[in-house]
Parts: structure tokens; sequence; C-alpha cells
């Protein structure tokens, strides 16, 4: 079992900047397809970034295509997504996902992620 615990959430005004960070309990998360998804009250949870094991291959969702980038530190064992000019509509639980993929080194929306961390809050004032 991995176990993946988010942090760096908090309360910021519209055009602030985040950086949240996931931090994986194995030692071996360079085998890991890597994604970060939010989920805001009410609505579905939506996959917003996603990152190949290499770190090599990224994608984002439109909506934060430009502005967010996520990132992964192989010695540290952790996710990145660094948030900038956030947006109100952009308050919601931040959640981090892997999935263990030795086949490829691809990063893909389409990913079944296994493995999930608690969440951690982004609140983003007007």
């Amino acid at each position: 079992q991995v176990q993946l615990v988010e942090s760096g959430g908090g309360l910021v005004q519209a055009g602030d900047s985040l950086r949240l960070s996931c931090a994986a309990s194995t030692r071996t998360l360079s085998m890991y397809e890597m994604a970060w998804f939010r989920q805001a009250p009410g609505k579905e949870r939506d996959i917003i970034a996603v990152i190949s094991r290499s770190g090599d291959n990224r994608n984002y969702a439109g909506s934060v295509k430009g502005r967010f980038t996520i990132s992964r530190d192989k010695a540290k064992n952790t996710l990145y997504l660094q948030m900038n000019s956030l947006k109100p509509e952009e308050t919601a639980n931040y959640y981090c996902a892997g999935r263990f993929n030795s086949t490829n080194n691809y990063a893909s929306f389409l990913s079944r992620y296994d493995y999930w961390g608690q969440g951690t809050q982004v609140t983003v004032s007007s």
C-alpha cells in the first residue's frame, strides 16, 4: 500500500499563487504515474494535471493550462502542483493520486488511479 499525504493548501486571494505537495510513503514513486484532482462542493472530482513516471510527459486540463505546473522530485518521493493566478472558482479540495505503471511512460487523463491522498483545501477569495 502506498500512502499519499498532501499539504500546502490554504486561503489566498484571487491572483495569488500556491504550491501543493504530495509526499509518498514509497521509495519507488518513480514507478508511478501521478495526477492531481480537485473537487469543489457539490461538484464532481475533476482531473487537472498528470505526470509520467519520468516526469518528461505532462498533461493539463484546459482550465489550468499555462497557470499550473505539475512536477515531481524523485529523490524526495514528492509530487508538486504549482498554481499561479488562482481564481475564486478554483476553490476546492485538491487530491493527489497515483498508479503503479511498469509498462509505459504515459501521462494519461484516462488512467485509473489506485492510491489517493486525503486532500488539501484551497480557498481563493475574490
